[in-house]
């Protein structure tokens, strides 16, 4: 039986981004899954977590980051890249103390943002 593809959370509140970003990683083979909000995300958590979050930092409701900070306080183990369109070093820095994967900067580079899932995931580019 054939390895089942990991599954990515994605969660912003861009629909563009949404689909954008979801086409890409189908198109790696990668099953996704979509949310317009960080709320809209926990509410679906169970024991069934994604095997990699990519959250967009600047959100209504709850930023990437306070969405990061609940899925910790829950326990959950979920590797997170954080994309924005923001370059400010304070959030960085703010940042650096979390177990995050990655932090990327918006418009997104394909070839960056698959070597930052397939560390989350623990898997080699390409299939290797």
């Amino acid at each position: 039986m054939a390895e089942t593809s990991p599954w990515i959370a994605i969660v912003d509140d861009d629909p563009a981004v949404l689909r954008a970003l979801s086409r890409l990683l189908r198109s790696r083979a990668f099953q996704v899954r979509t949310y317009g909000s960080g709320p809209e995300f926990l509410a679906t958590l169970s024991d069934e977590l994604p095997d990699c979050l990519i959250v967009d930092f600047q959100m209504p409701e709850m930023n990437g980051m306070e969405l990061h900070q609940h899925i910790m306080m829950r326990d959950f183990a979920i590797p997170t890249i954080l994309i924005t369109a923001h370059g400010d070093t304070a959030i960085y820095s703010q940042l650096a103390k979390d177990a995050l994967v990655a932090r990327l900067r918006k418009p997104l580079q394909a070839e960056a943002l698959f070597t930052a899932i397939h560390r989350a995931i623990g898997h080699p580019p390409d299939g290797g």
